[in-house]
């Protein structure tokens, strides 16, 4: 229960950090830049706490599930002569300019956002997708170069006994009499030796141990083996076998009919201690962009994402492990982390990859080009640097700030599709959740 808890914890505190200093990233530079602030809030729905400090009024809301930053003057006026339409979206138009200019108080028309330059409007609007990043690339250099990654050693952790029938190379079938020793044990290697030396070749990690192996298969060799700190020389003759071939995922590869392609190998019957090792810290930034783009295509295909998730909820369809899932999901990810049979060290740079993961996600949703999200306002921004700059070229009086609010409708249809899928995933997360392999 414990577990339990701490789990679920560890992904609302965390998420409600996250997007605490993403707002953060909105807030910092639109004061600098002087634009009034009037409100800073975590959450969606009532007010659960607030407090104004100076002009702007901090607080929390009961839904957890994003937040907002208020600044004055989102929308300018309506372009001198523009007409009002009386449809539903025109209303919807029209609201959204006059609720923009009631919250500008007189004589402080300079401190509206729609009178910020292009750079600072985009200064503004990014600071909040590159602060999930900050955080990403913060919780992944912890988890990498302070945590380190599992990694295989030349340490031996277990020694198969025997060549056992039909599983050669995994050891999980159980030996028979008739079956002959493993080479592993027939040369005398136990548990815990560290393999020094193999062919007269110096062992430094484990895939090269691997491929010596490989090429010795069915010949006599020399290894050489620390064990309580002295070394020893034995001989061991890997058996020739066929190993499956993988590809970069880490899948078998199949022929034409559907079969495992093999690659001839060596077996002796060992397996490597796996340790937490440090990477370099230049990996950091591979794994990020690994990270970002991995999230960039779920983003482009999230259409078809979410019909597979409607269709595993509400079909038969086997929900997929690499499916999205919204904060419900990812708490129950959480939950299966804290209580799983590892280590602590484990547990706790498996919560801190996940948080980083949420993280990246919130960077790459938001930078999708709609309103109401920060990438629907960067696209408005550079519209009307655009304009500028090539009324400057031409000669042409300075074009006035865009008219943003035109694009309110498609944010209130955005708005609907996100509460949809938000609820969507809610319900698939509760009825057919993702768990870990």
């Amino acid at each position: 229960m414990l577990a339990t808890v701490v789990g679920i914890l560890v992904v609302v505190v965390g998420l409600l950090l996250s997007i605490a200093l993403h707002e953060v990233g909105h807030m910092v530079p639109a004061k600098r830049f002087g634009v009034r602030v009037s409100q800073y809030m975590v959450g969606f729905g009532p007010t659960l706490w607030s407090r104004r400090r100076g002009e702007t009024e901090y607080g929390l809301k009961a839904i957890p599930l994003g937040g907002y930053v208020r600044m004055v003057g989102m929308f300018p006026p309506a372009p001198e002569g523009a007409k009002t339409s009386s449809s539903f979206f025109g209303q919807i138009v029209a609201d959204a300019r006059d609720a923009s200019t009631e919250e500008i108080r007189p004589g402080e028309e300079r401190r509206a956002f729609y009178n910020l330059s292009t750079p600072k409007k985009l200064v503004v609007m990014l600071g909040g997708p590159v602060m999930n990043l900050v955080i990403a690339a913060v919780l992944l250099l912890v988890v990498l170069v302070g945590i380190g990654v599992p990694t295989a050693t030349t340490s031996v952790a277990t020694v198969v006994p025997c060549v056992a029938s039909g599983d050669a190379t995994s050891g999980t079938a159980e030996c028979t009499a008739s079956d002959p020793e493993s080479p592993a044990a027939a040369a005398g290697l136990r548990s815990g030796d560290t393999v020094v030396a193999f062919g007269g070749t110096d062992v430094e990690s484990w895939d090269q141990l691997v491929g010596l192996i490989d090429d010795a298969a069915g010949e006599p060799t020399q290894v050489v083996v620390e064990r309580d700190g002295a070394q020893f020389e034995l001989t061991l003759t890997p058996s020739e076998i066929e190993r499956p071939r993988y590809d970069e995922d880490g899948s078998v590869v199949l022929d034409a009919d559907g079969e495992p392609v093999t690659d001839p190998g060596g077996y002796v019957g060992i397996s490597s201690a796996v340790e937490r090792q440090p990477v370099p810290v230049s990996e950091v930034g591979t794994a990020l962009g690994d990270q970002i783009s991995a999230t960039a295509a779920v983003v482009v295909t999230l259409p078809a994402q979410v019909v597979d998730v409607a269709r595993s909820a509400f079909g038969e369809q086997e929900r997929a492990t690499t499916s999205i899932m919204g904060p419900v999901g990812a708490g129950r990810i959480a939950v299966d982390v804290a209580t799983a049979d590892a280590s602590v060290m484990d547990r706790v740079a498996t919560m801190l990859l996940l948080l980083s993961s949420l993280n990246i996600a919130l960077f790459v949703f938001n930078l999708i080009p709609l309103l109401p999200l920060d990438g629907g306002h960067v696209v408005n921004a550079l519209y009307e640097g655009a304009k500028r700059q090539l009324a400057r070229l031409r000669g042409l009086p300075r074009p006035g700030p865009a008219d943003v609010a035109r694009m309110m409708p498609v944010a209130y249809v955005m708005f609907v599709a996100l509460v949809g899928m938000g609820l969507l995933l809610v319900y698939a997360d509760v009825v057919d959740p993702v768990t870990l392999g």
